[in-house]
Parts: structure tokens; C-alpha cells; sequence
């Protein structure tokens, strides 16, 4: 009994890590835009609020016994993640949809990745314990497809609420650095054996220390004066969590590890000077956060690290049943749902009952939120105070 006390405990910790990121690092990450920081964490709340329920039901449906679904501290914890998928997707349409929309996405998403995730681990029987395929890839090009087809000609050019200043970047590096800090609780949190959680503890450890260290370096390198791009340290730094979640709990050694974060971090890093800029001008794909730069490109690496390390393996321990061929299934599979989901999502979405923000309201709190007036200039401007030093001499 006693030691089925201590894994309660564990859990709960490791929960709590896990509920941390959902409601302050998705929820602060997004603060960056300028007139948009009400939404983003306000509306992260009432997804999270909202999916964690739903996930909870739909993640049930497939794990009843006796007919019930029963709760549990790792039950909520898969809830959590798959109310990330939303949360991730909530960052390709940000400052884009209404509540409302969102909320629709947030049922219809989850009901989809509860589906795709049984195949995954119980059909494919691949692993997937950090979900860098079931979550990070999923939620990105769910949110891709729907940003797609939710597509306005009128945001081709640059929003002027589309940017940030220096205090909205300070907050969305608070976000950064939770989500930093608590990843290898997520890669390890569903992990059933603990030397295993142990493992997938110190593989992201390394990976994301090294991922970091290679975005400061490549920012510095791709910026024509060598100063460091907050952009990118805000996201590309958590590539290589995202990049180790596949295998994070198989037994490769950290430089392995190390190698895997530092490759996440370096086409994180030019997935947002090159790649992003392409998807919008060619494609029409317009990615509000750059969640395919820090979920779609380092889940789709983590993927292939799967495929590769579960081909390589030679030992009998922990994970030896995992197979290269059922790995490639997984994340072909899951891609290919997140697509189709997503673009079925974007055009329930498109129905013209839904509230549609219109253009020029795009990326405003005030449309949906009580906002304080801003602070009147206290100076008086110099044209004016001209004009009132000529009228007193006047008199």
C-alpha cells in the first residue's frame, strides 16, 4: 500500500508540472501581440477549462472498464495533454477567431484526437510517451489546415496590431520559461515504469539545454547585425523538448539526446526566418505563433528519432517490442488525420452564424473584452502650447 501512496505522489507532482504549462506557458507564450494579451491567456483558460472536461469523456470512452469511466490523476493528466493539441491549434488561428469558434475547434479537435491517439498506441502500438507525433504534430498541422481554409486575403498584408513591444515579449517569455522548466515532467509524466520516467526525465534535460544554447547561436548568426531575435528564443528554445518526446523514455545516451535538441532547435530556428514567411506568401497559411516551427517541424523530427531509434536497437529491455514500421504508421497516420480533421474543422468554422471578426478587428481585445482606456498624454503637445503662450500674450 505504501508504495502505491508514493506513485499517487508522483503523479500529483508531476500533474501539477503538467497543468502549469497548459494554463500559464500555452496561456503566456501568446501574449505576445500588442492589444491581444486579454485573449490569450483569457480565452487559453476557457479552452483549457473546457477541453480537459471533454478529454477526460473522450479519452474515457476508449479506456472504460464495466462500462464506467474512471478518473484518475493519470486520466487528468491525459486530459491535459490533449487539451494542449487545442491549445497549439489556438496559436495558428490567434487574434483570427471568435470564442465561440474556438470552442467548437476545442470538441471537435479533442473528439478527433482521442481516435487518432487509439490507433496510435493501441492499434500501431507505437510509442509516443512525450506525444512529439499524438500532440505537438497533431495540434500544428490541425491548426494549419484550419488556418487554411479559414484563410482572409485581407491579413496578406501585415496587421498593425500584429506585432509586439517590449513588455508584451517580457510576458510572453514568462510562458517560455515555464513551459522550459516543466517539459521533462511532460515527456515523463505517463511513463509506467519509474527508471523509465527517470530516463525520459534526463533525455529532455539534455535536449533542451543543448537545443537552447544552438537557438542563441543561430539567432545571433542569422540576424544581419548578430543580435539575438526574441521570437526565436521565445519558441525555438523549447524545440528540443517537443523533438524528444517520442523516445524520450528509451534508453539512448544523452549526446544522443543533446544532437536531437540542438537539430530541433536549428530548424526551429530557420522554419521562422524562411519557411514561415513561404507558407504565407505561396500557400496562404497563415501561422499567428509559428506553431509549425516549434510543435510541426520538431514533432515531425521527433517522429523520425522514433523510426530511427526503435530500428537501431539491439537490446531486450523496456521498448524492444516497438517496431520502425509501426512508428512510420503512427506519424503518418497522424499527420494525415490532423489534416483532414483540420480542414473539416475550418470549414464548420467558416459558417457565417459562427460571429466572424471582421479584418480590421483582428488581433483587438476590445471586441470581446472590457478593456481600460489607455492613459491620456499628460504633456501638452508643443504646436499647443505655442498657441496658448501667443493668446495670453494677447490679452
Amino acid at each position: 500500500m505504501k508504495i502505491i501512496i508514493e506513485d499517487h505522489l508522483i503523479l500529483h507532482s508531476v500533474f501539477q508540472d503538467v497543468h502549469v504549462m497548459i494554463f500559464i506557458g500555452f496561456g503566456f507564450l501568446m501574449t505576445f501581440l500588442k492589444k491581444y494579451g486579454f485573449s490569450s491567456v483569457g480565452i487559453n483558460m476557457l479552452i483549457a477549462a473546457l477541453g480537459l472536461q471533454w478529454g477526460t469523456l473522450m479519452q474515457g470512452f476508449w479506456h472504460m472498464e464495466g462500462g464506467k469511466i474512471h478518473v484518475s490523476i493519470k486520466s487528468m493528466i491525459n486530459a491535459d495533454f490533449s487539451t494542449a493539441t487545442a491549445l497549439i491549434s489556438f496559436g495558428a488561428v490567434l487574434g483570427k477567431t471568435s470564442p465561440v469558434q474556438m470552442l467548437i475547434l476545442t470538441v471537435l479537435e479533442i473528439t478527433i484526437f482521442a481516435c487518432n491517439e487509439h490507433l496510435v498506441t493501441r492499434v500501431f502500438e507505437a510509442t509516443d510517451v512525450g506525444g512529439s507525433m499524438t500532440i505537438h504534430a497533431f495540434g500544428a498541422y490541425f491548426g494549419l489546415a484550419v488556418t487554411l481554409v479559414l484563410h482572409r486575403p485581407g491579413l496578406k498584408n501585415k496587421h498593425q496590431n500584429e506585432e509586439s513591444t517590449y513588455h508584451t515579449d517580457i510576458f510572453a517569455m514568462i510562458g517560455t520559461l515555464f513551459l522550459w522548466l516543466f517539459w521533462p515532467s511532460f515527456n515523463s509524466a505517463i511513463v509506467p515504469e519509474t527508471p523509465s520516467m527517470i530516463t525520459a526525465i534526463i533525455n529532455t534535460y539534455f535536449s533542451l539545454a543543448a537545443c537552447t544554447v544552438v537557438t542563441f547561436a543561430l539567432s545571433s548568426l542569422v540576424d544581419q547585425r548578430g543580435k539575438f531575435n526574441m521570437v526565436l528564443i521565445q519558441n525555438a528554445t523549447l524545440a528540443g523538448g517537443v523533438a524528444m518526446g517520442t523516445c524520450a523514455d528509451l534508453p539512448i545516451h544523452c549526446f544522443a539526446a543533446m544532437c536531437i535538441g540542438s537539430i530541433a532547435g536549428i530548424i526551429s530556428v530557420l522554419g521562422f526566418c524562411f519557411l514561415t514567411p513561404l507558407l504565407a506568401s505561396k500557400l496562404n497559411i497563415h501561422d499567428t505563433c509559428g506553431v509549425h516551427n516549434l510543435h510541426g517541424l520538431p514533432g515531425v523530427l521527433g517522429g523520425i528519432t522514433g523510426i530511427v531509434v526503435t530500428a537501431i536497437r539491439t537490446d531486450t529491455g523496456p521498448g524492444s517490442r516497438f517496431t520502425p514500421s509501426m512508428q512510420a504508421a503512427a506519424l503518418g497516420s497522424t499527420i494525415g488525420i490532423a489534416l483532414a480533421g483540420g480542414v473539416l474543422t475550418g470549414g464548420i468554422l467558416k459558417l457565417p452564424f459562427l460571429g466572424h471578426t471582421s479584418d480590421q478587428n483582428c488581433f483587438d481585445d476590445s471586441v470581446y473584452w472590457e478593456v481600460p482606456e489607455e492613459e491620456k498624454p499628460c504633456e501638452i503637445h508643443s504646436n499647443n502650447y505655442h498657441e496658448h503662450i501667443r493668446s495670453e500674450a494677447t490679452i
